[in-house]
């Protein structure tokens, strides 16, 4: 019974990192400057995921491929996870 908590928490919590990254892209149109609250909060829960895949990646002129490794990267820990279980 513990391991089915355990393994339901981080598929949930993988879920809502990727719904997070998602809805901050998004709301990046709309909000580039992050002045609404709710893309304050996106970014302070983001950020730690996307802050060290955009460390590594190379400079881009005007675009942010963090968010794109960090949602593949999401889904092969899934994926990796579930062939383990």
């Amino acid at each position: 019974m513990p391991s089915s908590f355990i393994e339901s928490f981080i598929f949930l919590l993988i879920e809502v990192l990727s719904l997070a990254i998602l809805f901050r892209v998004l709301l990046s149109w709309v909000d580039p400057m992050a002045n609404m609250r709710i893309t304050q909060m996106l970014r302070d829960l983001t950020e730690p995921v996307l802050a060290p895949i955009r460390s590594i990646l190379p400079q881009t002129m005007m675009f942010d491929f963090s968010p794109i490794i960090a949602m593949l990267l999401l889904q092969a820990i899934s994926l990796l996870i579930r062939s383990a279980l």
